[in-house]
């Protein structure tokens, strides 16, 4: 407990690598499934937590959040309904963005790098992984076969299929054997490999040097 008010942005950071763990041995099955949005309404709960020690506007995450809550669970409810499906995406996709948003500004908000603020460096990667993860899906509904890979070709990509590309892209790693292939998702994932890029040279090169100046 005294890590979560201490540190809250490393225990989100802790909590969304268990589930790039953990969501292999899920499934797609239904059941799978469930567990991963039980999952999802914790990440989000732990994500207003952080939120609210940022400059950022609590009741705006609230806000964006509520719906999340309400799309995930209709996702648990009709798996197969992409009407359902593409605006859970759109939501969590924009609340993941504000969340980035405010995790920035609070590592911008004044001269020191606190141990949290090293912490919330890994949270906002992970969170704009997400973000950008959740947009591809919804990217593929709107726009189908947007994106091909080595193995069942022709067939939607799986969530972590299309997480694994996002971290893939937003490091620059260069890893991934998914690839988009229509105009739109490339034009997204050009997006978030300027997000990457800009990620790395301003605010980690900022904390790094903050870090560097403390006594």
């Amino acid at each position: 407990m005294d890590l979560g008010r201490r540190h809250p942005s490393a225990v989100l950071l802790l909590v969304q690598l268990l589930g790039i763990v953990a969501y292999p041995f899920l499934g797609d099955q239904p059941v799978g499934r469930a567990v991963f949005g039980v999952f999802g309404l914790l990440v989000l709960t732990l994500a207003v937590r952080a939120v609210r020690l940022t400059p950022a506007l609590t009741w705006l995450a609230v806000l964006l959040g509520l719906p999340v809550v309400v799309l995930t669970v209709a996702e648990g409810f009709v798996p197969g309904n992409e009407t359902v499906v593409l605006v859970s995406a759109l939501f969590h996709s924009a609340f993941y963005v504000y969340t980035t948003y405010a995790l920035v500004r609070y590592m911008f908000a004044d001269d020191v790098a606190t141990t949290d603020e090293l912490w919330a460096t890994g949270a906002t990667f992970t969170v704009l992984a997400w973000a950008f993860a959740y947009l591809y899906a919804a990217v593929q509904i709107v726009w189908p076969d947007s994106f091909i890979a080595a193995v069942d070709a022709g067939d939607p990509r799986s969530w972590m299929d299309l997480l694994f590309l996002s971290v893939t892209t937003l490091s620059s790693t260069g890893l991934s054997d998914i690839v988009p292939v229509t105009p739109h998702a490339r034009s997204f994932v050009m997006l978030e490999q300027i997000a990457g890029m800009l990620y790395l040279a301003m605010v980690v090169a900022r904390v790094t040097a903050l870090t560097l100046r403390r006594p």
